[in-house]
């Protein structure tokens, strides 16, 4: 049941509320955290939101494993 829903290709809403595209799915979790800070802060461009999240991984010991999205989404937001 659970592996049907992931496979629809249905747009739907994720758990935050954000619309999500059924073509979104295929895409890394970092482009998918990008891509919500892009929408989260359309005042800054993509590298500056690359940069936030690493500077989030900096301050992690390096690594972002661990985390859990929305975690690094409100760290990276904090910081921009």
């Amino acid at each position: 049941e659970n592996s049907l829903q992931k496979t629809s290709t249905c747009s739907s809403l994720n758990p935050s509320g954000v619309f999500v595209s059924p073509y979104a799915l295929n895409l890394s979790s970092f482009t998918k955290l990008i891509k919500r800070l892009q929408e989260r802060h359309p005042e800054f461009s993509r590298d500056e939101i690359v940069e936030a999240v690493q500077e989030v991984r900096k301050i992690n010991k390096g690594v972002l494993s661990g985390l859990a999205i929305s975690s690094i989404e409100e760290k990276t937001s904090a910081i921009l």
